[in-house]
């Protein structure tokens, strides 16, 4: 009863705490898209020079895995009314694996981007590889819960 307490409790619990990550996602990722272009247009040298390649590559890494993530969460949200359930257990796990990945994956190369020294990104950069192997646990999930059984639960179906 942890997964209730935590806001990823199922059915319009779960699907409110992606909806609401996803979304919260793509504003903050795509401000930063946004702040990336504005560093572009005037030519600011902490991002565009030559020895800034790591941070420039980090920050566009950060910005298109951020926005990705959002996406992931918006999807993953909109297909549990779809798709057969694995247990309470695992739909807990696929669920937190997709929030915490969406979220690490993206902030490790924002904040391994942030300070760079001699071409090296910061140690945060860790976070990336992380949220990466979370994130695909949690997708894996979800392919499994439509492969398993046929991807029809009857729960919500229209159509």
């Amino acid at each position: 009863m942890e997964a209730r307490t935590a806001g990823i409790e199922g059915g319009p619990g779960r699907m409110q705490a992606h909806l609401r990550m996803g979304w919260c996602l793509l504003s903050v990722f795509m401000v930063l898209g946004v702040a990336l272009e504005a560093m572009h247009a005037f030519k600011l040298g902490w991002f565009l020079d030559l020895a800034n390649e790591t941070r420039r590559l980090l920050l566009r890494l950060a910005h298109a895995h951020g926005v990705l993530g959002g996406l992931v969460n918006i999807g993953f949200a909109l297909s549990l009314p779809h798709r057969a359930p694995l247990g309470e257990r695992a739909e807990v796990w696929i669920s937190r694996c997709i929030l915490l990945g969406s979220v690490l994956l993206p902030t490790g190369f924002l904040l391994g981007g942030l300070v760079v020294r001699g071409g090296d990104p910061n140690p945060a950069v860790v976070l990336a590889p992380l949220g990466a192997l979370l994130l695909l646990a949690g997708v894996v999930g979800v392919a499994w819960s439509f492969l398993a059984r046929g991807g029809s639960s009857g729960r919500g179906r229209t159509g």
